[in-house]
């Protein structure tokens, strides 16, 4: 069975051979973080979660590597306004990204390069750019990148440099020979902070740093990038540029981009102010509810964001935990029929929503063994846990999923199961009325009863 990756860069499938035999090197372009991350951000985390997830259950050896861009105009606007120093702003929301993460299930990147620990590498590159002749510095202390002297340029976008060159505008500060030329390196500006370098103190341009962290972490060519929707131009446009001529060699193989969440009509982006933060999304849902919503769509698609599209994940996931619910899903057996089809779904460019499909197959089939006390439970039911893991999904305890934890002034566990049992003696005794009541005021704490032969389980709503 093959593995199949759609490529940006040739707009088709294609069968996945990677550089070396057995191993895979990938890079996704991470956060810049001058603020909280948005569920946009935690499209890119969790899609390339379920893609080195998925590599290594193929068997490969996998390097995936993931920047932290922690030098930015933005950064240090933020921080200038807030009055604090950049790398203290910077500081904390690496920390809440992380919290993000692990609340999503995002498991860490083997390794999270930061473009301030990357300053010699950086500057390296721009010095053979300039020796090569593909970049020049110009008096105020820039250093551009000339696009003119890169025949590809706008092989991955498909754009054509004369369309661009017709809109293209030079700013009063910029010293550049074409419009279209952009910064590697940018001088100082008072009150900001600046590294030394050849052509004064300064810092680097956002493209630059892509592309010095990832030759510096996994060579010149590499398998696999990934990253946002609105990274394709011109980021990995001017990565590509920048990489191929100081290198001599292909940058990237493989071109992964995943879909943009939309809000309505628009994008969801911090600049149209129409983001939801994960943590504010973690308030109401948990983050294993979020990352189903997220795969729920194929990596590669738009998803339309709305409460009702949460819900409706919130339904998807219950129906999994319930079909666990009350099994010893620990089978070293495991139903192969079922692998296969999952396995077969995600080497199609890692087709989530037919990978899910398999597994409420698996749930129908389960719920019907269960109901019959057949002896295929456990392994369907270890099936099941098994595909769940392999997204990133089904890894609580059943119980502890539907239970979760008592709102403050809420009923315990304790004294939930104990109304549980007056009710069922109320039951017992015909006595409807304070069965009712006892149902009643367990719905008034959003307690959510489900009644069957086995006896009464409870959840929280």
């Amino acid at each position: 069975m093959s593995l199949k990756i759609y490529n940006t860069l040739s707009g088709e499938k294609e069968v996945f051979n990677p550089i070396e035999e057995g191993r895979v090197r990938m890079y996704v372009c991470g956060m810049t973080v001058y603020d909280y991350c948005h569920i946009g951000h935690a499209r890119v985390m969790v899609g390339f979660d379920v893609v080195s997830r998925f590599l290594r259950h193929l068997g490969y050896d996998l390097t995936y590597v993931r920047n932290i861009t922690d030098v930015d105009d933005k950064i240090f606007a933020r921080a200038a306004e807030n009055g604090e120093a950049f790398d203290v702003l910077t500081a904390r929301f690496i920390d809440a990204m992380h919290e993000d993460e692990k609340a999503l299930g995002v498991l860490p990147p083997d390794q999270e390069p930061r473009a301030t620990a990357h300053m010699g590498e950086i500057i390296s590159m721009i010095e053979t750019l300039i020796e090569k002749g593909f970049a020049y510095p110009a008096e105020n202390g820039d250093v551009y990148y000339s696009i003119a002297k890169f025949e590809s340029y706008g092989k991955l976008s498909k754009k054509k440099v004369e369309d661009l060159q017709a809109g293209a505008r030079v700013g009063v500060e910029e010293l550049k020979r074409d419009p279209l030329d952009f910064a590697l390196w940018k001088s100082a500006k008072a009150g900001e902070a600046s590294w030394d370098s050849p052509w004064g103190a300064g810092r680097p341009g956002w493209h630059i740093e892509c592309s010095a962290m990832s030759t510096c972490c996994l060579g010149n060519t590499f398998d696999i990038h990934g990253g946002g929707p609105d990274l394709k131009f011109p980021h990995h446009e001017n990565e590509i540029a920048q990489s191929e001529a100081a290198t001599g060699s292909d940058y990237v193989n493989y071109w992964m981009h995943a879909g943009a969440i939309r809000v309505g009509k628009d994008k969801m982006s911090k600049s149209l102010g129409n983001f939801k933060t994960i943590r504010e999304e973690l308030k109401t849902y948990s983050g294993e509810v979020i990352r189903y919503f997220l795969i729920s769509s194929h990596y590669r698609s738009q998803v339309e964001y709305s409460p009702e599209s949460l819900a409706e994940a919130q339904s998807g996931l219950d129906r999994f935990y319930q079909a666990l619910r009350g099994i010893d899903a620990k089978s070293d057996v495991l139903d192969s029929t079922y692998l296969e089809r999952f396995d077969q779904a995600m080497c199609d460019d890692f087709n989530t929503p037919e990978a899910l499909a398999v597994m409420f197959d698996l749930v129908r089939e389960l719920n019907v063994a269960r109901k019959d006390e057949s002896d295929s439970v456990a392994v369907l039911a270890s099936t099941l846990k098994k595909i769940g893991g392999l997204l990133g999904i089904l890894e609580q305890d059943p119980e502890a999923y539907f239970k979760g934890a008592a709102a403050e002034g809420g009923l315990s566990d304790a004294e939930i199961d104990a109304l549980i049992q007056q009710r069922a003696e109320a039951r017992a005794n015909k006595d409807w009325a304070e069965s009712d009541r006892v149902r009643d005021l367990l719905a008034a704490e959003n307690i959510v009863l489900d009644d069957s032969k086995e006896g009464t389980t409870w959840r929280r709503a």
